[in-house]
């Protein structure tokens, strides 16, 4: 079936759809980044399938009681919303809740009966092992032996969603049917989405869009197709009050220790290229450990930061970056700047523009990393990493994307560089693309038995003189969508 209101998301539609079809009861678990659509996903393909929606409420009170009871009023009366007597009991605790729900869903003569908790980890509390276990036993004890029950959670907590329901080693061990993490949209379903909505933007203001907002559903909504990309920017960054509370809000609530997160974020946004495990603990004053590495694993999982390998030196280097662009941007113009940071029509093709634009623009080609993949027409990547080292002549060097394919025994060796027109090879740039292969070639990485293809990836390709007869070859960013 296709959904005219959905844009992308075709593998994540083609499982929600084959659940109904299912002649069994289905459990999915779906995760992802905070205003990526995780719930608007689920209502446009269920819809009037849902025969139960409860929505966990975001609670600073830190009482468990309180908190508790507030949850267990919303469930309640979401049950109530659905039919059920308003001379019900209110519940007080999470079994007499599932109790509650079990008898509705009974009530029932539908074929499949869809039910939605949606943001689960602030429906459970702080304290979750109340809320785990009772949820755990109706699905063993009830939904899973009905072979009619669709039961979807969702969370942007990813830490919790993975810790209490799809790695859990309780009541929910091995019974989830499915877990889905949504990403955030491509470039392709960004134009895709532009144009459903009536904007005409050039393929280089949706990557320059793409930089500034990444590829998240909510904030594209925000964006105005009566102005044009620069009003909309100054609009969301540089003249909303809120987008501070917006930049906490993405973490906020998200973890139990949100403002540890925050100090790793902070600590990451000082540095493009990412840290090592040892500089980000002693950037965030946090200590190596367990509650460390839990913090990393969490922030890669959300799809906020990633792992990628550094070579060149004795030892192999396990980076960090932040890879959020939403937070990206905001880092790097709008926190800690008050009214100093200005507005967007002013910093743009300034220094400080091309500075950032330069940067990002790499993180967005290495998350298309398939794209150019495919032109490039390869099978199988064999390893993909950084390199950092020097050449014979003792210059530092370091190629940011190195893709290696075994197969056809080649390195490509890729330079990124954004600009608005053609991108020019000066004999100073030449002359340091010829140093990076060398110090490459002389390299431990390098299989000897392997040819080197230098790949330029530019927004607007390259401009033919006598300095780029050394490049293999060219992707521009129309081969990223």
């Amino acid at each position: 079936m296709a959904y005219q209101s959905i844009i992308g998301r075709n593998e994540e539609i083609k499982k929600l759809e084959k659940f109904l079809k299912s002649s069994r009861s289905e459990f999915a678990a779906i995760y992802g980044r905070r205003r990526v659509g995780k719930s608007y996903l689920v209502e446009e393909v269920y819809k009037d399938k849902i025969v139960f929606r409860a929505v966990g409420a975001y609670i600073k009170e830190k009482d468990e009681r309180t908190y508790k009871q507030i949850q267990l009023d919303h469930f309640y009366e979401s049950l109530l919303d659905c039919g059920v007597s308003e001379d019900t009991p209110r519940p007080s605790n999470w079994r007499e809740a599932f109790r509650l729900l079990r008898k509705y869903l009974e009530g029932l003569r539908t074929k499949r009966r869809v039910v939605f908790l949606d943001e689960l980890p602030w429906l459970a509390g702080p304290q979750s092992s109340e809320f785990i276990t009772e949820l755990g036993y109706f699905w063993n004890s009830w939904a899973d032996r009905q072979r009619n029950i669709v039961l979807v959670v969702c969370g942007s907590a990813t830490s919790w969603m993975l810790d209490n329901v799809i790695r859990d080693y309780g009541g929910l061990h091995g019974r989830l049917t499915e877990k889905i993490r949504l990403f955030p949209f491509t470039l392709k379903e960004c134009e895709l989405y532009f144009k459903k909505h009536g904007f005409r933007l050039s393929r280089y203001e949706i990557a320059v869009a793409y930089m500034a907002f990444g590829g998240i559903p909510y904030y594209l909504d925000r964006i105005d197709n009566e102005k044009n990309l620069s009003e909309n920017i100054d609009d969301f960054f540089f003249k909303d009050e809120k987008i501070d509370q917006e930049f906490k809000d993405v973490y906020t609530g998200l973890y139990s220790t949100s403002e540890r997160y925050v100090d790793v974020i902070k600590a990451l946004g000082t540095k493009f290229y990412g840290m090592t495990r040892q500089e980000l603990a002693e950037a965030a004053s946090i200590e190596l450990g367990g509650t460390f590495s839990k913090i990393l694993d969490n922030l890669h999982e959300s799809g906020i930061t990633r792992e990628y390998p550094r070579y060149g030196k004795e030892r192999v280097e396990t980076v960090y970056q932040l890879k959020d662009f939403f937070s990206i941007f905001y880092l790097h113009f709008i926190h800690g700047k008050g009214v100093e940071a200005g507005n967007w029509r002013n910093i743009q093709r300034t220094p400080t523009f091309y500075a950032w634009a330069g940067n990002t623009f790499e993180l967005l080609c290495i998350e298309h990393l398939s794209m150019i993949r495919d032109k490039l027409r390869i099978a199988t990547v064999s390893r993909n990493y950084c390199w950092k080292g020097t050449a014979p002549n003792g210059t530092a060097a370091q190629i940011d994307l190195v893709l290696e394919w075994k197969g056809e025994r080649t390195d490509y060796l890729c330079e990124m560089k954004f600009s608005e027109h053609e991108f020019t090879i000066t004999k100073q740039y030449e002359r340091e693309l010829a140093k990076k292969i060398d110090a490459f070639l002389h390299s431990k990485q390098h299989t000897k038995t392997h040819s080197i293809q230098l790949v330029m990836v530019t927004t607007n390709g390259i401009t033919e003189n006598e300095h780029a007869k050394d490049v293999n070859q060219n992707i521009i960013l129309d081969d990223l969508f």
